[in-house]
């Protein structure tokens, strides 16, 4: 008898050591799969959950992916665009789907331009290859130079004049349209490396200039003309006129 009461304790706390064992690990296997769910969860919502999604994701033409026209204007094409990228901003494959077809709207856009430059060349060569043989031989003494020096020479001439309006109650232009006269001499001379043909051509700027101002000068309403302005200062005007048109587009 007092060997079983003996045996029975033992017994019966290797059993309770055993359940109670058995009882923490379940506990703490619990949060580890608590933790699992958990991660699983945070990571379904990053790829989908509540995140707006564009609905034409997958539309082929980039004017209907936007939503506007084909007629429509660089500004609302750029309104579109932004409006979109605010609206799903945090989907990433929205946001691409909408840089993609606004890039194609602008690219298409920029070839066509292209396009139309090319043709109003090729159309403005035509038409000089199909003009009279005259019209070809007068064109053949123009050309079209860069655009700076257009602006610099542009400068020059509108100084020369500023000079002379300023100065016509004390005397008349003689010095200013002499100091442009020389200055076409020079600009035609360097182009043309003729000092006799760039002469020839700067005296027949000046005259044409004088001419034109003679005949035109006295159609002007007084009224639109300064007391100080002399028909001698008018006559400039035009003179600087012409030598700007001469020394900057003939050859």
């Amino acid at each position: 008898m007092a060997a079983t009461l003996i045996l029975k304790p033992s017994l019966s706390s290797a059993f309770l050591g055993q359940k109670l064992s058995s009882t923490g690990n379940s506990k703490r296997s619990e949060p580890s799969r608590l933790f699992s769910k958990g991660t699983k969860c945070a990571t379904d919502t990053a790829y989908g959950g509540n995140v707006p999604k564009f609905s034409r994701l997958n539309v082929w033409d980039p004017y209907k992916r936007l939503g506007i026209s084909r007629d429509a204007s660089e500004e609302e094409v750029w309104s579109s665009r932004n409006f979109l990228l605010n609206q799903y901003a945090n989907h990433e494959r929205s946001a691409e789907s909408i840089e993609a077809a606004f890039e194609k709207i602008l690219m298409k856009s920029f070839i066509n331009r292209k396009k139309t430059k090319i043709n109003l060349k090729t159309r403005l060569k035509k038409q000089v290859e199909e003009s009279p043989p005259w019209v070809q031989n007068l064109l053949s003494f123009v050309e079209l130079p860069p655009p700076v020096i257009i602006l610099r020479r542009l400068f020059l001439f509108g100084f020369m004049a500023c000079w002379s309006v300023m100065n016509s109650a004390e005397a008349g232009p003689a010095f200013q349209v002499a100091i442009s006269f020389g200055a076409c001499v020079y600009f035609l001379n360097d182009k043309t490396k003729s000092l006799g043909r760039a002469a020839l051509i700067g005296f027949g700027g000046l005259v044409a200039g004088w001419f034109c101002g003679s005949l035109l000068v006295p159609m002007i309403p007084s009224f639109l003309l300064q007391p100080t302005w002399s028909l001698e200062l008018l006559t400039s005007l035009f003179i600087y006129v012409s030598l700007f048109l001469s020394c900057t587009f003939l050859k």
